[in-house]
């Protein structure tokens, strides 16, 4: 149970930092929507750097074989994932805003800060394997579901800068490249910002969202505990038959990068495509601020779930 603990530790003060954002628009220093603005810092220089660090490590076969162990088990999860949602998307009437919602989480902002605090900078690329499928995704089949489209803009994919800064990091780790000093001081400087300014504008969200409505709609529970609960009980057991019949060192650690990114609260960008493609996006916003709150509680139980069962 000490992971947990500890998990629960690191949310808990990420929590207090969310609280600072929420304090912030409260008391009219800032608005909500100049979020918006720390958004775009974090999408397009915080977490590549933070992605490019993450492949600044030595290659190893043990390096390798866990990378592509992490790459199989985000594949998987994903696969359940798309499997349940289509089951349950008749028996509980889930419109596409549930189903985004339940389908993809918040790991780019939040697993990579948690790996390091928990495990070590050293596992932090296996989490890059996690937020590289689940990108893809995101600009294919959550892009084309919100839009009701059929066909795939391979190119928007391909030019997403964190697909982009993927590529790189892959480039440099097989190319046994290692950057200068300076630039990796500079990369270690922006992981030390990825925690912080994800739960700032997760604060500056919720604050802006009427939280009476939010706790108080029946219907918001069902995909929050869906996306809290049941999804990663079931990915719980699909971890455990992975380590199973997997004889890598470290695979429960590996392992467990690819859990935690699976059982974190709603996506932030379903709520930003909601909005930019005329969906509901109050209902996702409401979502993501509940799956967020109540995932202060949940993480930390599904992590000691993990540590007892796997």
């Amino acid at each position: 149970m000490q992971i947990s603990l500890l998990l629960m530790e690191e949310i808990a003060k990420l929590f207090v930092i969310m609280l600072m954002g929420y304090a912030v628009v409260k008391a009219g220093l800032m608005k909500s929507s100049e979020s918006k603005s720390i958004s775009v810092v974090m999408v397009y220089l915080v977490i590549p750097c933070v992605i490019i660090d993450a492949f600044q490590v030595d290659y190893t076969p043990d390096v390798q074989r866990g990378l592509l162990l992490a790459c199989a088990a985000a594949v998987l999860v994903h696969v359940l994932f798309l499997i349940l949602t289509t089951i349950l998307k008749q028996v509980l009437q889930l419109d596409t805003i549930e189903r985004a919602t339940v389908i993809y989480s918040n790991a780019g902002i939040l697993v990579i800060p948690l790996v390091q605090d928990l495990l070590g900078q050293e596992y932090v690329i296996y989490s890059s394997a996690y937020i590289a499928v689940q990108l893809i995704l995101i600009w294919t089949h959550c892009k084309n579901m919100l839009c009701e489209e059929d066909g795939l803009e391979w190119k928007k994919v391909f030019l997403n800068v964190n697909i982009i800064s993927i590529i790189v990091g892959v480039i440099l780790f097989i190319s046994k490249i290692q950057l200068p000093s300076g630039v990796q001081d500079v990369m270690d400087m922006m992981n030390n910002m990825i925690g912080p300014i994800g739960m700032l504008l997760a604060g500056m969200v919720i604050a802006d969202v009427p939280l009476k409505t939010v706790f108080t709609k029946k219907r918001n529970y069902v995909s929050t505990v869906l996306r809290l609960i049941v999804y990663p009980i079931f990915v719980l057991i699909l971890m455990k038959l992975i380590y199973t019949f997997t004889g890598l060192n470290d695979s429960k650690q590996i392992l467990l990068t690819v859990y935690i990114a699976s059982i974190t609260p709603a996506c932030a960008t379903v709520t930003s495509m909601a909005q930019l493609y005329d969906k509901d996006a109050a209902y996702a916003s409401s979502l993501y601020v509940l799956t967020t709150l109540l995932s202060i509680v949940t993480m930390p139980v599904m992590v000691g779930m993990y540590e007892m069962f796997v």
